[in-house]
């Protein structure tokens, strides 16, 4: 089992805008003084910029295009509603915002096919929306796929029962904790882990302060270094600048390289660079109206396909 994939599918956008539906609770999204129009221009060249670069690095990008058949401005964070694994299994997601739930389209599992990868078998929990509760796959779950751990901060997008049982289903032991970000002076909860978080293979990217309870702070460091990973902590502000939103992806001779954007680049330190470059490379493109607007980040446009092939 590899914590890491070379092949990872993304979504064009075709309306991308600042989702109001999602900006309730999601605090990083930001207004911008452009219209609709103009602002998804904007993020379909920072999408193509950002494919291209992956692929420049020889990671194998499967591109599907939005549709216009709804109303979908976060498409292009196809994270949230579907996660492959490795024995063939597709998880599909319930989702917080109404028009989010339309991006689950059986087509994009039929494009898979046609590119030769074998889906066994769908889990899917999407009917938890009737109970209004939500998991939002690999935005509200963080794996390490080889220690069979998931990590998860519980919000309105990550509930607990949830994801017991996706970690009963799927067999990962569950990390469970509160993350908090200071939102005009009070400490609101952090709509999704992947913001504060991400595991590599060797090491892991985290903002500690915003775990508030020291026992869950404790618990999570405990988890992470008897796993051997090397931990790299970051601050809110970083974390503001979507540098917990990274993930780490194989390319050329399965070259092993972590994921962001500009921001969260520009926002480390050299000392954090440098530990990061211990493990590997960095892959950084611009996608600043795609954070502003949709409040996601580099690692949010990313599923990752561990799917076997024929």
């Amino acid at each position: 089992m590899h914590q890491t994939t070379n092949t990872i599918l993304m979504v064009r956008p075709i309306n991308f805008r600042k989702n109001e539906q999602t900006a309730v609770n999601n605090y990083f999204q930001e207004d911008i003084d452009l219209q609709n129009a103009e602002i998804n221009k904007k993020a379909q060249e920072e999408f193509d910029g950002f494919v291209f670069k992956l692929k420049s690095f020889g990671v194998n990008v499967v591109v599907v295009s939005d549709t216009e058949e709804s109303d979908t401005p976060d498409s292009i964070f196809p994270n949230n509603w579907i996660s492959f694994h490795a024995d063939g299994t597709v998880g599909l997601y319930p989702m917080f915002a109404e028009n989010r739930r339309l991006e689950r389209r059986d087509d994009i599992l039929t494009e898979l096919e046609k590119s030769e990868f074998i889906i066994e078998n769908v889990v899917d929990y999407t009917s938890a929306e009737d109970e209004g509760l939500f998991l939002e796959g690999t935005g509200s779950i963080i794996l390490d796929r080889v220690n069979n751990k998931a990590y998860c901060a519980l919000s309105e997008r990550a509930d607990e029962n949830l994801f017991i049982e996706f970690c009963e289903d799927f067999e990962y032991t569950p990390i469970v904790f509160v993350a908090n970000q200071t939102v005009k002076g009070d400490r609101a909860v952090i709509y999704h882990t992947n913001v504060m978080m991400c595991v590599a293979e060797t090491f892991a990217v985290i903002c500690l302060d915003s775990i508030d309870d020291k026992s869950e702070k404790k618990n999570v460091l405990k988890h992470l270094k008897e796993d051997g990973k090397q931990v790299i902590d970051i601050t809110e502000t970083q974390m503001h600048s979507f540098a917990g939103n990274m993930l780490q992806v194989r390319g050329e001779k399965d070259a092993q390289f972590l994921v962001m954007s500009k921001a969260a680049h520009e926002s480390l330190t050299q000392s954090q660079l440098a530990k990061i470059n211990n493990h590997c490379k960095i892959i950084s493109s611009s996608l600043e109206t795609i954070e502003t607007c949709g409040g996601g980040s580099a690692r949010c446009m990313m599923a990752e396909v561990f799917l076997p092939k024929s």
